[in-house]
């Protein structure tokens, strides 16, 4: 059975990612929890405590998924393709482990902490880093304007199939991509 702090950060992930961080009052994660507001506050002295720990856990699932997408890549195209056909499920509601899709967790969290120097913008930010460094990572030939490239492509395909509700936007970001790629 999950700890009591993990089905909290569970249940507030959930409820953020559906409705927004600010639209979710700990009062509805203690509610749909099951768990007493003293135990919430035994784990979370703050509702952004509990923040920090839901885009904690949202990040390491992501970074799981996206390193299972872009394992064994032996070309910048195919890395490309990985890339993009990931989101394609995603945006179709085929990556099970990121449940379904209502734009990037990060991007609307952040939009909600304007503030570039609060701790819940700057984890939006880190986050941000982490999967440019992992691309990056998996990247057979190192090419920086290839990856600032395909960090654009992947946040505005994010971007368009939520906000759009154009779901095959990473489809089309990456049929515009092929043709600029030849390795």
């Amino acid at each position: 059975m999950q700890n009591k702090r993990q089905l909290l950060v569970e249940t507030a992930l959930q409820l953020f990612y559906q409705h927004g961080v600010n639209s979710i009052g700990i009062n509805e994660v203690i509610k749909h929890s099951g768990i007493a507001k003293k135990t919430l506050y035994n784990y979370f002295a703050s509702k952004e405590e509990l923040v920090l720990a839901t885009l904690a856990e949202r990040h390491q699932r992501f970074i799981n998924w996206l390193t299972a997408q872009l394992s064994d890549c032996h070309s910048n195209r195919e890395l490309a393709e990985k890339l993009f056909s990931g989101l394609d499920l995603w945006f179709h509601n085929k990556a099970d482990s990121l449940g379904n899709f209502r734009g990037c967790f990060f991007i609307n969290t952040a939009a909600e902490f304007g503030d570039p120097s609060s701790a819940i913008h700057q984890a939006c930010l880190q986050h941000k880093r982490a999967v440019e460094a992992l691309i990056a990572a998996h990247m057979p030939q190192p090419n920086t304007a290839l990856l600032s490239l395909l960090c654009i492509l992947k946040e505005g395909a994010i971007v368009c199939a939520y906000v759009n509700h154009q779901p095959d936007a990473a489809r089309q970001s990456l049929q515009a991509l092929l043709p600029l790629l030849h390795d």
